[in-house]
């Protein structure tokens, strides 16, 4: 007996990875040599329209009266009526196929009109208010007549676990709409280029707990080139985030039945037998184009497993890489493209290079971004925590962008600020600030741009979890890298800091004696230079990434002797001394757990935590996300 399941879970996960990702060539066309079912016109009494109705209906072959079936409710799209999948589609042909091929369970699908009106027919305006009206009706007349209709008629299995409903476009949006606000009906729900009558994600699915128990399948597809994809891909997002197991399914294409047809092929293969979430992210063709690609760039995609597909075209090219974490090199095809499939890759932004014949360049289907010390692109990979810095529907701050003349340093430098909802109305208020310190490699920009600072902050304060306040991100490069990274360049930001910079923002904006400074790596540094030796103006120290290195003794023995003969002062002025790292795969984690330790030896207090994700922007984000909510409380 043992045995035997073990062959049937192999056999199980076998057949699931072996399902054929679209539809081949022909075989929406009849196949001779195979058993076929049959199409039925039925007509029913509709008390929720006040009218008797028609739908098709496909038995499968070898039907029989004897033995009960699962049931497909398949609805057509905002021109069609209940002969659109019919005549556009050949359901019966693809199904009875897949049928013969041994790889869809035997099933009744039901084809009905989901224009809920007593005139029915797809005529006139088609986009006219009663007819839109009539798709939304629709659910009452499919819940309380259709349904019991074809339970009452037909041997069918009559619980949510037998039964499906998918469609297309305006039937997708249907299928959506009335599967998952019913889900003691239906287990399985599928959308095929689904229309703008989508109900919002949140409204479609407001119960991520309940959707996660009682769904077997969520099945979500959509062309590339189908301008509608935007319906499908927030949705997509929001299941993401709320991890809710779906497939979200693209391919190349645009609105039209060769999509749809193959949406059907795919779906009807996973209906009514064992299915393993775990393999979902697995069934797309083509990803979803990055967030941070120039405006209409097709490539990167990212793939629902968080791989990433880069096609470039360099004809001319001897070799080309993507270094990404680590070194891929792509593949030419015969029109000059080249193309590889990363592997999957962590939350948030990350800085990669195109690397063509040796030169390490910036992808011109990227954003760029100035860190690693050039201009770099960047890629932005979806996180199901990433919420705390999504764009939502709050009130939002801004980013401000100003010159300002140091003669600490004899030229014009700039910052950048963020200024909280509601600073430009409401004048009589004050805000405290916090200084906030870039890594080496990077500037003023890194914040504001990598970091998402205003949409950290947006939301924090929309959910009352951190203080209206101000975000100063200066530009603290004061040394040429590392060599060049010594006391005297701590000095000069110390100086730009406390002469220039603090004294500027005090005259020019509104704002209260409450100040707080944090760095992540360089600026970590910076932070515990001029935080510690100036905590009669800052009360709270945010230090990321960071830690004084522990094989530079000229630099870093001063600091510690600074520490331990003020360290009494130190406790006292601070309000929180709040260190943060990114694993033990941070670069800096050594070094910091080393200065931690001489902290305690010198009963200096702090509050220490871990993120894993390393010395990367993510985890600097999240530091952010948690800094914040400590301040000026």
């Amino acid at each position: 007996m043992k045995q035997l399941l073990i062959t049937t879970a192999i056999l199980f996960v076998f057949s699931s990875l072996a399902l054929s990702q679209q539809m081949p060539a022909g075989f929406d066309a009849p196949r001779n040599g195979i058993a076929h079912g049959k199409i039925d016109t039925i007509t029913y009494n509709s008390k929720s329209v006040g009218a008797p109705r028609r739908a098709i209906i496909y038995t499968p072959p070898g039907f029989s009266k004897k033995k009960k079936y699962p049931v497909l409710y398949l609805l057509h799209g905002i021109g069609g009526d209940e002969k659109e999948w019919l005549n556009g589609g050949h359901p019966q042909h693809i199904l009875d196929n897949l049928y013969a091929d041994g790889k869809i369970e035997p099933m009744i699908v039901v084809m009905p009109n989901g224009r809920a009106m007593k005139d029915d027919r797809a005529t006139g305006n088609i986009m006219a208010p009663d007819k839109v009206q009539a798709f939304a009706d629709f659910e009452k007349d499919l819940l309380n007549d259709l349904i019991p209709f074809i339970e009452k008629k037909y041997p069918v299995l009559n619980n949510c676990e037998h039964r499906a409903i998918a469609g297309l476009s305006m039937g997708g949006g249907q299928s959506l709409n009335f599967g998952l606000g019913n889900l003691d009906k239906f287990a399985w729900v599928g959308g095929f280029s689904a229309a703008p009558n989508t109900k919002k994600p949140e409204a479609l699915v407001p119960d991520p707990e309940k959707a996660r128990q009682q769904l077997k399948l969520l099945f979500i597809s959509c062309s590339d080139n189908d301008r509608l994809i935007t319906f499908s891909k927030r949705t997509h997002d929001y299941l993401y985030e709320k991890d809710v197991p779906h497939i979200y399914y693209i391919e190349p294409g645009v609105h039209d039945f060769k999509v749809w047809m193959n949406g059907l092929y795919m779906f009807s293969q996973f209906l009514f037998k064992p299915v393993d979430p775990s393999t979902f992210s697995k069934y797309t063709i083509l990803g979803t184009p990055a967030s941070s690609n120039v405006r209409s760039a097709r490539y990167p995609q990212i793939l629902p497993d968080n791989r990433v597909v880069f096609r470039i075209k360099a004809p001319d090219a001897q070799k080309v890489q993507i270094d990404l974490h680590k070194k891929y090199d792509l593949v030419k095809d015969t029109g000059g493209y080249w193309q590889v499939t990363t592997d999957s890759i962590g939350e948030g932004f990350h800085y990669y290079s195109l690397i063509i014949d040796g030169v390490a360049v910036a992808d011109p289907a990227s954003e760029t971004f100035y860190g690693i010390g050039r201009m770099a692109s960047g890629i932005e990979i979806p996180f199901r925590g990433g919420g705390y810095y999504a764009i939502k529907d709050v009130p939002h701050g801004d980013i401000r962008i100003k010159r300002y003349y140091s003669t600490v340093t004899n030229s014009w430098r700039q910052f950048y600020l963020y200024t909280p909802p509601g600073y430009d109305t409401n004048t009589s208020e004050k805000y405290p600030v916090l200084y906030l310190l870039h890594g080496g490699g990077e500037d003023q920009r890194g914040w504001a741009t990598q970091g998402l600072t205003d949409l950290i902050m947006d939301n924090l304060i929309a959910e009352q979890k951190a203080k209206p306040m101000l975000v100063v991100m200066m530009d603290g490069n004061f040394s040429t890298g590392i060599a060049g990274f010594n006391a005297n360049a701590l000095k000069a930001f110390e100086n730009e800091l406390k002469q220039m910079l603090m004294p500027f923002i005090e005259k020019n904006y509104r704002v209260t004696n409450e100040r707080a400074l944090a760095g992540l790596s360089m600026g970590g540094l910076q932070t515990l230079y001029a935080g510690l030796r100036n905590t009669d103006l800052f009360s709270y120290l945010g230090v990321f990434s960071s830690g004084w290195w522990a094989n530079n003794s000229p630099l870093s023995d001063p600091e510690y002797a600074y520490m331990k003969a003020n360290a009494a002062t130190i406790n006292k002025n601070l309000k929180s001394f709040w260190i943060a790292m990114g694993g033990k795969e941070d670069i800096a984690h050594n070094n910091c757990q080393i200065m931690l330790r001489k902290f305690d030896d010198m009963n200096i207090k702090y509050q220490y935590s871990e993120y894993p994700g390393g010395h990367t922007w993510p985890v600097w984000r999240n530091n952010l996300y948690n800094f914040a909510q400590v301040l000026f409380r």
